[in-house]
């Protein structure tokens, strides 16, 4: 099954999309990967999925990449005495160490780690900023605030601190509890959300020991404020827009959106646009017109891959939602201006030999006008140094590692295979041309190019280019 695209498309697993026969509906759609919600999805359950995805992955023969998404520190107030409370903006609030219920004056915040690192000036944004405090007192036990903004509170409301950094990691007992699971289970990849600091990740990475991919979810000032250090230490990333948007101005998040994709191509890593892409899908089977130039400008940006939430998981719409996105996408990467706009945005190679192979095989494929770059990638770092050339033609990777291949359907323009790695240079370039010639990118008299490392096998090591030329019943052919 071949994409007509090369951004890739990964859905949300819901109550509206569990069964194994919806999963195989919304691949055939377009999805490419599944993600697993791990706020609403128990063990039991993520399990479950985990199975139905492998089903479909078996039925339909393509490589289906799997993201469990962990849920994070989730910070609240308590309860107060009649559910609910009316504010007065000018007045005086606290939030306090004391457990009792609260009232219009006061409520308790069952998180010493914020009443001791909140400071005087710092906001505090309740029910996703539908309320806004500032602290003007603090000291240890109660954070005495000032209404700004918003005019009621009620029991168990979600807190964000956009101007505290808070001393604590980004994994709770649930996290560290839901990582173990998932890992057992074989996902591809692990969206760690909250991430303040580039510390932040090491927890994580010293559990997974390489049994999963880490993507960094930014949706924090703190972690844009270190976008580098985080890149650096992370697999790939994730814009996710919503609490992003809460935590810093509504009119810099699409700035932001860029400033991220753009310094996740430059370090080679996928990065992922997600939340309310196609918001007004959950309830009606077209999106809005402002919807459909969002998912565009994350195309035209050449994100690897766009997300879709709730659209998916909880609308009654998500196999539309799929195709639309992916009908979006398809006649996008068709505009006159794509090719334009993408090569603007490339980066310069880094001084190695696997970055001067990809951009060689690149600009060859694209003077020659061949039909498809085939790498041959053990690990997916081949893969993913093609992926970031953006090449106009597509990407083919071979891999002899499954776990290759679920990775990798997360990354722009790459149409993976699980094969058996090449004995020698000609098995190299007839396997290449063969299953060019076979997944529908090379017909005969076409040519490809190959790239591959020398000795074969070895991760890591790409050092060769090849020109084939796809023969008869797809052999290859110098």
């Amino acid at each position: 099954m071949r994409r007509s695209r090369k951004v890739k498309i990964l859905a949300t697993l819901g109550p509206a999309s569990s069964s194994e026969d919806m999963i195989k509906k919304l691949f055939e759609a377009g999805a490419d990967a599944f993600r697993i919600n791990m706020s609403h999805t128990d063990h039991p359950l993520m399990r479950e999925l985990v199975r139905r995805i492998r089903s479909v992955e078996t039925q339909l023969g393509r490589p289906i990449g799997i993201l469990a998404d962990l849920q994070g520190p989730k910070l609240r107030v308590g309860k107060f005495t009649n559910s609910k409370e009316a504010l007065e903006i000018g007045q005086t609030f606290t939030l306090d160490d004391n457990p009792e219920l609260g009232n219009s004056k006061r409520v308790y915040l069952p998180h010493p780690e914020i009443l001791s690192s909140v400071q005087p000036g710092h906001r505090l944004l309740i029910d996703d900023g539908k309320l806004e405090l500032k602290a003007v007192a603090c000291d240890g036990k109660s954070i005495v605030c000032t209404v700004v903004a918003g005019n009621k509170i009620s029991d168990r409301k979600g807190v964000s601190l956009p101007d505290t950094d808070l001393p604590v990691g980004a994994l709770t007992e649930k996290d560290r509890a839901d990582l173990d699971a998932v890992l057992a289970e074989g996902v591809d990849w692990v969206a760690l959300s909250f991430i303040q600091r580039p510390e932040d990740l090491a927890e994580a990475r010293k559990i997974a020991r390489g049994r999963a991919l880490l993507l960094s979810k930014i949706e924090k000032p703190q972690a844009v404020a270190r976008l580098a250090e985080i890149i650096e230490l992370s697999d790939a990333l994730m814009v996710a827009r919503g609490d992003l948007g809460v935590e810093m101005p509504l009119e810099a998040v699409p700035g932001i959106q860029k400033q991220i994709t753009r310094a996740a191509r430059r370090a080679g890593k996928p990065v992922v646009i997600a939340t309310q892409m196609l918001e007004s899908m959950i309830s009606a089977p077209v999106p809005t017109r402002a919807e459909v130039s969002d998912v565009a400008t994350a195309v035209f940006e050449g994100a690897d891959a766009v997300m879709l939430s709730a659209e998916s998981a909880a609308g009654e719409y998500p196999v539309e939602a799929v195709a639309t996105m992916n009908r979006i996408a398809i006649q996008i990467e068709q505009d006159q201006n794509f090719a334009g706009i993408i090569n603007a945005q490339r980066s310069e190679p880094e001084a190695t030999g696997a970055d001067a192979i990809s951009l060689a095989s690149r600009q060859i494929a694209e003077t020659l006008k061949l039909s498809a770059i085939v790498t041959y990638t053990s690990s997916g770092t081949t893969g993913l140094r093609a992926a970031r050339e953006r090449p106009q033609v597509p990407i083919i990777a071979l891999s002899p590692v499954v776990q290759t291949a679920r990775r990798l359907s997360l990354v722009w323009g790459t149409h993976c295979v699980v094969t058996e790695d090449a004995t020698d240079l000609d098995d190299m370039v007839d396997r290449a041309c063969r299953i060019a010639y076979e997944e529908g990118f090379g017909r005969p008299g076409d040519r490809v190019i190959v790239t591959a490392g020398v000795p074969l096998g070895t991760p890591g090591a790409t050092n060769m280019l090849r020109i084939a030329y796809v023969g008869a019943e797809g052999r290859g052919g110098a």
